[in-house]
């Protein structure tokens, strides 16, 4: 695998895959990349899993190429898993982060710290043309504050505070999330499938 390509127009996700697979002479494009722009694929499934192999084999179908794609979300045990899948539109489909976490925190209205647990969770799928998918999950556990702390990141990072740590994602800096992240994490388990290939 000498090109692989990110499923993202995300500059600083694609930043965080090419400094990992730098080491590996492995050329990294993105979909900004493209000549020619591809079709959003449509995020029909029901699980991270899902979502993360359906933008992959798609695109690498369509492209005949290696394609990383990713799915991630935040999932709250007291709300039974939500937002999960639906994390990005969780308060409409417009992808706003501040409603999104405004909908969270009304929904947790009153609900006492020791019932907040929450995790983020990143799959990442790798589709090759003629190979099997692989997937590779990663998770960051932690709770919901009650209201948003911190200007760094993005999406739920003002309201979720890893465990064991006294900030929230939203106040650390990005070398520190980046070696607790659920996103980190499973890089961690993809670039040890990488130096086996």
């Amino acid at each position: 695998m000498k090109r692989l390509l990110i499923a993202t127009k995300n500059k600083g996700k694609v930043q965080d895959f090419r400094h990992l697979f730098d080491k590996y002479d492995i050329e990294i494009l993105s979909l900004l990349d493209l000549e020619k722009p591809i079709k959003d694929v449509e995020e029909t499934g029901t699980t991270f899993e899902e979502n993360a192999i359906l933008k992959a084999e798609t695109i690498a179908k369509s492209l005949s190429m290696p394609v990383l794609a990713d799915d991630s979300g935040l999932e709250i045990d007291y709300l039974d898993g939500r937002p999960g899948v639906y994390s990005a539109r969780y308060a409409g489909l417009d992808k706003n982060d501040k409603d999104n976490l405004h909908k969270v925190l009304t929904e947790l209205k009153d609900v006492p710290d020791e019932s907040r647990s929450a995790r983020f969770v990143c799959v990442l799928a790798v589709a090759r043309p003629g190979a099997e998918t692989i997937t590779k999950r990663g998770t960051c556990e932690g709770t919901i504050t009650h209201q948003p702390i911190g200007e760094n990141g993005f999406g739920y990072d003002p309201i979720f505070q890893p465990i064991k740590m006294e900030k929230t994602m939203a106040e650390l800096s990005a070398s520190e999330k980046n070696t607790i992240s659920h996103r980190g994490n499973a890089l961690k388990k993809l670039e040890s499938w990488v130096k086996e290939q």
